[in-house]
């Protein structure tokens, strides 16, 4: 337990998330981060930043705004965060472990496709560099959310992730239930889920009489199968799910060269 304990002793860690530079997730991972390491970065966006997924701004200046020697916001993506850190910010000091969340809400199945949270540490991951997710998940309709069984359980996960390590070009993404510290049934490593696609979106007309829509939850909640991220996390179990960056569907390929040789 003792070499546990100080599994990531003296590393340096970057802290960035898609919620914002003054997220209550953040803070809550800056309380995990200190828990392990006393060498941490912040890089965050300057607003709110879901859903953005694995998007760089190419068609807007990315400007970087310094509060202290060792915390930053950049009026950009998630993405744009984390290149901005190990490329300008943090360049000659590159951190070790680069740490995304605590998302609000939940990252599991097909969400991590349109995930911030998970983008950023997907950049992190193409740049070289380990890599964990980790989301909160809140309940449809409900309000409070239990920041505490992230803090509480997210910094041994995180030691026995960086013991264990992972390869080259996997990240870890990891969510927490919607439950309180006290009632969580324990750790499961996870496949990702996935869930049947909704139709939540409200269509409203302006006082110009010109239709507009806000895109609401896009997942109909199902039955998820078993051992799936999403069936876990339902079941009050914390999800760890290493996610591969390599999208090629290996099956298909024979096939295909048969149809093109």
């Amino acid at each position: 337990m003792a070499s546990l304990k100080s599994a990531l002793k003296g590393c340096r860690i970057l802290l960035t998330n898609d919620d914002g530079i003054g997220a209550p997730g953040l803070k809550i991972l800056q309380s995990i981060a200190k828990q392990l390491t006393d060498d941490i970065w912040v890089c965050a966006p300057q607003t709110e930043q879901s859903g953005a997924g694995h998007s760089l701004s190419l068609h807007s200046p990315v400007r970087i705004r310094r509060y202290s020697t060792k915390r930053y916001s950049v009026a950009g993506t998630p993405t744009d965060c984390v290149l901005m850190a190990l490329h300008e910010i943090m360049r000659g000091k590159l951190p070790d472990l680069v740490l995304s969340g605590v998302n609000r809400g939940s990252n599991m199945g097909e969400d991590i496709t349109y995930s911030g949270t998970v983008a950023a540490a997907m950049e992190a991951t193409l740049l070289g560099v380990p890599a964990i997710a980790l989301s909160q998940h809140v309940g449809e309709g409900h309000r409070t959310v239990h920041w505490a069984t992230a803090e509480k359980y997210a910094p041994d996960i995180i030691r026995r992730l960086w013991l264990t390590g992972w390869d080259d070009g996997v990240l870890i993404n990891v969510n927490f239930p919607d439950v309180v510290a006290n009632a969580v049934e324990g750790t499961r490593i996870a496949v990702q889920g996935q869930r049947k696609i909704g139709e939540n979106l409200d269509r409203r007309v302006d006082p110009r009489g010109r239709p507009y829509f806000w895109i609401g939850t896009l997942r109909n909640e199902a039955a998820a199968k078993s051992g799936s991220d999403i069936a876990l996390v339902e079941d009050g179990y914390i999800s760890v799910t290493p996610v591969h960056l390599d999208l090629t569907h290996k099956p298909s390929l024979k096939v295909l060269r048969e149809a093109f040789d």
